[in-house]
């Protein structure tokens, strides 16, 4: 036992000196630690953290190498993290060019805060900035040089007070607002003595010397009327574009009457030539004449209810926010009241190089950031409550204003130092503080979330890491440290039930969770039992390889003796930390998190490794205690491979929106995105493999959880690819945009060959036979059809992809197939067919061409797509230019003959493109070379198949013989009865029979006639004869018999019951039993009723020619037939 504690304490002094593989790999904290914060934009982050993950996951396959080199770790520190430190080389000129041109360009009166003299804040700028004297006066004389910012103003009517009524204790208020011209620069006794308002009289106007009198105003604008109040409410926002240092702002408040003068000056600024406030009076003045008779003064007439005069050089830097006071308009004006306004300057163009590449946001990030540093630098940690000098807070204030963040002022200050306190420190209140002023303050629609729930994110994972490591960042000897833990504690809670954090992290809302988990250590616990297990690896080696010989001397087995006794100490610690692990994750609703997630899957790879060196003791002492040890790890490797999943989802993300056009095998053209995604794929393989999870059953689960893995992440490129391609396609031109849609269909298609090789790179032969061993021929079944059917429906997903990146190239391709289509429909008959087509066919070659050189496979699923897209718009226009001459369509005949010696050529099978909507067209083609009497004939064709299908129906049946008398040319008809005939009256009818000879074009001189009405029956009997004359037409195909059955109605139109053909063909050509003298005693045959409606193609087609008197004849009498059946 002796020996067992000192073998033991042999180990524990090697974890002393040594380290874990994560540990090594981090440098307190490192970048990838929930201490590290990045300030680039959070997809980039996201990435970047994948990448980390990946490479952290193949330094963990590489452990054994390396393991033995091991080195000292720190213990994490508060104060330090190195990832979130700026990189001082970054371009800080430009940054200094934004803030100069802020100086230079600033306006606004400013408060007792702020400085005033240029010199002291250039002063100050150059310590912040580090610049000397010349390059500060090379970016000055820039500046000076750029154009000047524009500026415009933000005008926010919200409400009125006490305003005088004007009807029975009450108005009808609105505001009219705009800028007056130049009014400003008056003299300040000038402006008191005069009054300005938009209802002068143009006669005073006229009178007017000076130009400066007669200026105009600009952008009047008008609120809405809020009828019956004396304290309206509008809270309506304006936005006027001016000269800052020269206007006025002029508001009215008037009664608006019966006729609408707010109407009227809505429509002031949407006449051109606007020629100012007298062209405003004359509006008023004519809607108030045309809407009331009442006659009177100008001023009797005037519902003024007070104005406000405001300069705009007189507005303060951080704007108007206050109640004015309304003013009369001359001395014998009465008002009364108040107007609540919000007034607001901010540059609307900026003339600086970071402004046209970066963001507002990002800028004043940028600034305080390093004004935040420099105040900071010379402070007590934990002491600085944010606070910064005069002339700091100058430039922060001009710059905010004038890029108009008023309103995202405390996201950003709270973004800037809560990152700022992962590196300086500063005063946990001044964060509480930031917190709740972002917190009163909240107004989701103009806070970006983006903004906020990276900073929240990142400050709580610093919080979770300081709180792992308490006892050793805030000792309880220290009462200055556990205030900071209190006050840190207080600022997270807050955090957390704040609408802002509610609103952005809305998956957040289990912190407590989080902070138990943090607090537990679980984590480090676990990462402390890595450093024991590497150690003990590593102990093993050298007992093998060096100890073990030495005491061959006195026959004793020292590796085996260490070995034993290592491996049952880590196996029972292992084993217990793992069934802590388990319940943890089962009270905390499963989650595990990445780093705990990496840290398991460390632990599980060196517990391998351990187990490995069984291989060298004899062949009697392989049952030992790390026998089975992978069924600790079966819950948490499957979360840990959900965490991988997320990674890999995020890698993608990234390479695609890094994409780069690249060479890649054989000359085959794809992005760098396919290559990095198939790498991703390899790593996930290389990590199942390292795992080699030992048992059937539990391969199998894991094989299928990684295919399914591995197809949604295809599946997932290829929508990401779809999607950036959506978006970037309106900037392309035709050559550049069939490139890249084609690049990435070859990016779809080499991922899509990489999955097909999952069966040999995750060994489903060898799941299958394993799952057969031990479950027999159904377990083998069942992976078969479980990880087949995933990547067939993988496959399926992607072709549908596919389809839809085709389907974007044949959009794009629309107008200009549709142009060329219309070139073909509008050329002229002097034009020859092939001349008419070529301008189309020179556009498919050149796009046929394209898709040869940059594809990887062959083009035929585009082509296809092409000729189908084709064929519609062909059809469309065809069917839009019914009735025209039959060159039109022969014209169209020989383009879609031309496009399939094309297409042909090129790959596609007549099979495949003569199907669809070319049988379509080509019926639509054919029916519109016909003349209207051919159409009508190939109506009576089908009429004739169609009673050839007919065996029964529940529409009756009608038997008749009919017999020709050749020599006399007469055709006999004699109908003998009905039965099972349609009830149309009451379960009865009132039936008869009308017999034509059909066309009437064959038979012109031919006339229907009708059998006797046999009331209320169903079964009627005739037995009348018929006799009609006809030439030798009977012996074309179409040439038939119908008989029609109606029911008769004596007070409306007589009701359709069914109709049958006979062909002539079946008893009038020579040789048939009906066409000789003795043909009365043939038997009579039956035919059956049907209600088909007519043909749509043909009625459509005879329909459109309007000018065809015959086609028109029979398109009506189709039309009745239909009626009668729809009312029926």
């Amino acid at each position: 036992m002796t020996t067992l504690l000192d073998l033991k304490s042999s180990v524990l002094r090697q974890v002393q000196r040594s380290q874990s593989l994560r540990s090594r790999r981090e440098s307190p904290p490192a970048a990838g630690s929930p201490l590290s914060h990045c300030p680039e934009p959070l997809s980039r982050r996201i990435s970047e953290e994948s990448m980390e993950f990946f490479e952290r996951m193949n330094t963990i396959l590489q452990k054994q190498e390396n393991m033995l080199q091991a080195s000292q770790a720190e213990p994490p520190q508060e104060h330090v993290d190195q990832a979130f430190i700026q990189d001082r080389t970054s371009r800080l000129d430009l940054l200094y060019e934004e803030v100069v041109y802020t100086i230079v360009n600033r306006v606004g009166v400013p408060s007792s805060e702020h400085v005033t003299s240029d010199e002291e804040i250039f002063a100050y700028l150059l310590k912040v900035f580090d610049i000397c004297e010349e390059e500060h006066d090379i970016i000055l004389q820039k500046v000076q040089e750029s154009k000047r910012a524009t500026f415009s103003l933000r005008a926010s009517v919200l409400k009125a007070k006490n305003l005088l009524a004007k009807d029975a204790n009450y108005s009808d208020p609105y505001c009219m607002l705009g800028i007056l011209e130049g009014q400003s620069s008056r003299e300040p006794e000038e402006k008191k003595e005069r009054k300005f308002s938009f209802r002068k009289r143009k006669d005073k106007l006229e009178k007017r010397s000076s130009t400066k009198e007669a200026l105009p105003a600009r952008c009047i604008q008008v609120t809405e009327v809020k009828p019956e109040t004396l304290n309206p409410v509008w809270d309506e926002h304006f936005v006027e574009v001016d000269d800052v240092h020269s206007d006025l702002l002029h508001l009215d408040i008037d009664h608006d009457d019966d006729v609408s003068v707010a109407e009227a000056c809505k429509k002031l600024n949407e006449v051109s030539g606007l020629r100012g406030m007298g062209y405003f009076k004359q509006i008023a003045k004519s809607v108030r004449a045309n809407g009331s008779s009442s006659s009177g003064s100008e001023e009797n007439a005037d519902d003024f209810l007070g104005c406000i005069n405001i300069s705009l050089n007189e507005i303060p830097v951080g704007g108007f926010d206050a109640w004015f006071k309304l003013e009369p308009r001359s001395s014998a004006s009465k008002v009364q009241g108040e107007c609540h306004l919000i007034l607001q300057l901010f540059t609307s163009q900026r003339d600086t190089t970071l402004s046209k590449k970066e963001t507002n946001v990002s800028i004043h990030k940028k600034l305080l950031s390093q004004i935040v540093e420099h105040e900071h630098a010379h402070r007590e940690p934990y002491n600085w409550n944010g606070q910064v000098s005069p002339p700091a807070w100058t430039v922060l204030t001009h710059h905010a204003v004038q890029t108009d963040l008023t309103r995202l002022q405390q996201a950003i200050r709270w973004q800037c130092y809560s990152g700022h306190h992962r590196t300086q420190r500063v005063c946990y209140s001044l964060l509480l503080r930031l917190l709740r002023a972002i917190d009163a303050e909240w107004d989701p629609p103009s806070v970006r979330g983006d903004l906020l729930s990276d900073s929240f994110r990142l400050y709580t994972e610093h919080c979770l890491c300081l709180m792992k490591n308490m006892r050793q960042v805030f000792p309880c000897t220290s009462a200055a440290a556990i205030t900071r833990y209190e006050l840190m504690l207080r600022g997270i809670g807050y955090m957390q039930n704040m609408r802002a954090f509610k609103t952005v992290c809305p998956l957040r809302n289990e912190l407590h969770l989080d902070i138990t988990a943090a607090v537990k250590s679980l984590e480090e616990h676990l990462k402390k039992m890595v450093t024991v297990v590497d150690a003990v690896c590593a102990d093993i080696q050298r007992a093998q390889n060096i100890y073990n010989k030495l005491f061959y001397a006195v026959r004793v087995d020292f590796f085996s003796v260490s070995y034993r006794q290592l491996e049952k100490l880590v196996a029972d610690d292992v084993n217990v930390a793992m069934e802590r692990l388990c319940g943890t994750l089962e009270q905390e609703s499963s989650r595990l998190t990445q780093t705990m997630g990496e840290t398991v899957f460390e632990l599980f790879m060196s517990l391998k490794s351990l187990k490995g060196f069984r291989e060298f003791l004899p062949l009697d002492a392989k049952m030992l205690a790390l026998t089975g040890f992978h069924n600790w790890f079966k819950s948490s490797i499957h979360k840990f491979l959900q965490i991988v999943h997320d990674r890999s989802c995020d890698r993608i993300c990234k390479a695609v929106e890094t994409d780069k056009q690249m060479e890649a095998v054989q000359q085959a053209k794809h992005s760098s995105s396919a290559l990095e995604v198939t790498s991703c794929f390899r790593q996930v393989r290389d990590i199942w493999l390292q795992l080699a999870w030992p048992d059937s059953a539990g391969t199998f689960i894991f094989v299928t959880r990684l295919t399914d893995n591995f197809c949604s992440e295809a599946v997932y490129y290829s929508e990401m690819l779809t999607r950036k391609i959506e978006r970037s396609q309106l900037g392309l031109d035709h050559k550049s945009f069939i490139v890249q849609l084609c690049v990435a269909l070859n990016d779809v298609e080499h991922v899509r060959v990489f999955l097909g090789n999952l069966p040999r790179e995750l060994d489903w032969p060898g799941v299958e036979r394993a799952m057969e061993e031990s479950c027999g021929a159904e377990g083998k079944e069942q992976v078969f059809k479980a990880l087949n059917g995933q990547l067939f429906n993988m496959d399926l997903d992607l072709q549908r992809e596919a389809k839809h990146l085709i389907m974007l190239l044949t959009d794009k391709m629309v107008p200009e197939l549709r142009r060329y289509i219309q070139h073909i429909s509008l050329s002229p008959d002097s034009i020859n067919n092939d001349d008419a087509v070529a301008p189309l066919m020179k556009y498919l070659q050149d796009t046929v061409v394209i898709l040869t050189e940059t594809l990887v496979k062959d083009n035929l699923i585009v082509l296809q797509s092409l000729w189908e897209l084709l064929l519609r718009m062909i059809l469309d226009s065809v069917t839009e230019n019914r009735g025209v001459q039959v060159e039109f369509y022969n014209r169209f005949q020989y383009t879609v003959e031309t496009l399939l010696q094309f297409l042909q050529g090129n790959g596609l099978s007549l099979e495949d493109m003569k199907s669809g909507d070319y049988k379509a067209l080509e019926e639509e083609l054919k029916m519109n070379k016909c003349s209207s009497f051919e159409l009508i004939e190939q109506y009576y064709l089908e009429k004739i198949s169609l009673q050839k299908t007919l065996k029964h129906t529940r529409f009756g049946r009608i038997s008749v013989k009919c017999y020709y008398d050749a020599p006399e040319q007469r055709l006999t008809v004699e109908i003998l009865h009905a039965a099972d005939i349609m009830a149309l009256d009451a379960n009865l009818s009132d039936p008869f029979v009308i017999v034509e000879l059909c066309p009437h074009h064959l038979f012109p001189l031919a006339k229907s006639q009708r059998t006797q009405v046999k009331l209320k029956t169903l079964h009627p009997v005739f037995d009348e004869l018929f006799y009609h004359v006809s030439p030798e037409q009977y012996r074309h195909r179409f040439a038939c018999l119908t008989f029609t059955v109606m029911d008769y109605d004596w007070l409306s139109t007589n009701d359709f019951a069914g109709e049958a053909v006979a062909p002539l063909s079946d008893f009038c050509w020579p040789g048939r039993p009906n066409a000789t003298a003795t043909g009365k005693s043939v038997q009579p045959f039956i035919l059956h009723l049907s209600r088909s409606k007519p043909s749509k193609p043909i009625m459509r087609m005879l329909d459109a020619r309007v000018g065809d008197r015959e086609a028109q004849e029979f398109v009506r009498r189709l039309k009745e037939i239909e009626k009668s059946m729809e009312e029926e």
